[in-house]
């Protein structure tokens, strides 16, 4: 989920629910609204269509439906028809949001999408009882306890996933190359999601774990160096930043991360939408990554040698939105060996919009590109070096794969889409080809930055100078426009 601090400029009041307001008075005052609405007008016809539709419901449907459900249903299908990631939140699903950004939220620990009315695990959450129990990105819930999924929302389902910790919940999911829908019983918790997580993997060698980006990523990334830097008593040989099964989180985390081992003023990751004030250009500025500025700069401390030494971040298909700005900007600048597959490929920025009742909108508002004019939207980031985790790969699901995803504004010339570019082609196809070999699922998930993590591995024989065991992609002609 990549969406921008609340504490942000973004912040607007009440857009839906004025312009709902409006169709529900149409048939009284249309004409005057028309004469001072400005350009582009409302669709007068069709809101007097959904008006009249309003009043239907309202007088024959089997049982009486109130007005406030009803309102609601309209915005929420209003939102969650542009895209996968807009969505209505009312007031206990805003207020859930505003802790999960802050660290501490109650429930199973899954970042969750809809397909197909169905809802799809985009990525577990480390540590969480989803992440536990063995749940993948990919899987799709089509049960809960008894609760076929078909005809919730995605709001109503994650209100049934959540619930008072301690108590028991089963998914029943589907899993691609499973014949047989899996079950889960999972026990609800308070998911005290540790954004930062690290150690020194070996004398000189410093790894990283970034599980999401929160409130306070960059300060607790900022700290964990320098006490790393203090037990290795000097400078790093090596650095492994690990943003696998990130799905992302808060804009401002992605460019304090970044910041820490880029210079000064360097461009991190630029936006670009409708609305004058979703156009930003985000550098290694205190402004774009501290609350305060300058006098709570936290990148200010850390160890200059964090800016040259040899890097590797390793990604994976669960790599989504914040984590995609960070590893495209360190690819960009060259500060960073990427090791992994090609990541989500989410370069959507979600607003989050308070309205007047308590309740709040996730809209998206712009794309964002890397500092090469990359947009990452429905494509990804491409490693440097294709290395897959050992286990079966069919699973992983892409942004490109939700039904209703936007669209890569690099694919298409004058609305006519195009062939996706040749280096993306042939590393599907060398992943295509890779995954045909049948790996033993693991009996649980594998411990990261262990002997049996073989990406981990790869990354840190790439820091070392030897040989990397990857897939060299086949070399293909251009496609042709």
């Amino acid at each position: 989920m990549q969406v921008q601090n609340k504490y942000q400029r973004f912040s607007k009041i009440g857009l839906v629910g004025s312009g709902l307001a409006l169709g529900l008075m149409l048939s009284l005052t249309y004409s005057a609204v028309a004469e001072k609405m400005a350009s582009p007008q409302l669709p007068l016809e069709d809101l007097r269509a959904f008006a009249e539709v309003f009043g239907k419901i309202k007088s024959d449907y089997v049982e009486p439906v109130a007005d406030k459900k009803l309102i609601s249903e309209a915005i929420s299908g209003m939102l969650t028809g542009l895209d996968p990631h807009s969505t209505y939140m009312d007031v206990d699903a805003f207020k859930d949001m505003q802790a999960s950004t802050q660290g501490e939220f109650g429930g199973l620990g899954i970042e969750v999408g809809m397909e197909d009315g169905l809802v799809k695990v985009i990525s577990p959450i480390e540590d969480s009882p989803a992440y536990k129990a063995g749940i993948k990105s990919g899987d799709l819930i089509i049960k809960l306890d008894d609760t076929p999924v078909k005809g919730l929302n995605l709001n109503d389902a994650v209100k049934r996933m959540r619930g008072k910790p301690d108590t028991p919940i089963t998914l029943t999911a589907l899993r691609k190359n499973e014949p047989k829908p899996l079950t889960f019983t999972l026990i609800r918790a308070i998911i005290k999601n540790k954004s930062v997580k690290y150690k020194m993997t070996e004398p000189g060698y410093a790894y990283v774990r970034v599980t999401q980006f929160q409130e306070h990523t960059g300060e607790d990334l900022a700290k964990a160096i320098k006490t790393m830097h203090d037990e290795n008593k000097g400078p790093f040989k090596g650095f492994v930043l690990d943003l696998r099964n990130d799905p992302g989180g808060l804009l401002n985390g992605a460019v304090g991360v970044a910041a820490a081992f880029l210079p000064k003023d360097t461009l991190v990751v630029y936006t670009e939408g409708r609305a004058p004030d979703s156009k930003m250009q985000l550098t290694v500025n205190p402004e774009n990554y501290a609350r305060g500025g300058n006098a709570n700069d936290y990148i200010r401390d850390i160890p200059e040698d964090l800016k040259t030494v040899p890097m590797v971040v390793l990604i994976n298909a669960g790599s989504a939105s914040a984590s995609e700005i960070v590893a495209g900007a360190l690819q960009d600048h060259k500060r960073a060996t990427l090791v992994g597959i090609r990541t989500f490929g989410k370069g959507s920025v979600q607003t989050i919009m308070p309205m007047n009742n308590g309740a709040a909108i996730k809209l998206t508002t712009a794309r964002y590109f890397t500092p090469k004019g990359r947009s990452i939207q429905a494509k990804g980031i491409d490693p440097d070096y294709i290395v897959e985790d050992g286990t079966d790969q069919s699973n992983n699901i892409h942004e490109a794969d939700l039904s209703g995803h936007l669209s890569n504004p690099k694919d298409a010339k004058a609305g006519v889409a195009v062939k996706p570019d040749a280096v993306t082609t042939a590393k599907d196809a060398a992943k295509d080809k890779l995954n045909e070999k049948k790996y033993a699922e693991p009996t649980g998930p594998i411990e990261p930055a262990s002997k049996d993590d073989i990406q981990f591995t790869q990354a840190m024989n790439c820091l070392k100078g030897k040989p990397v065991s990857h897939t060299e992609p086949p070399k293909v002609e251009p496609a042709t426009i």
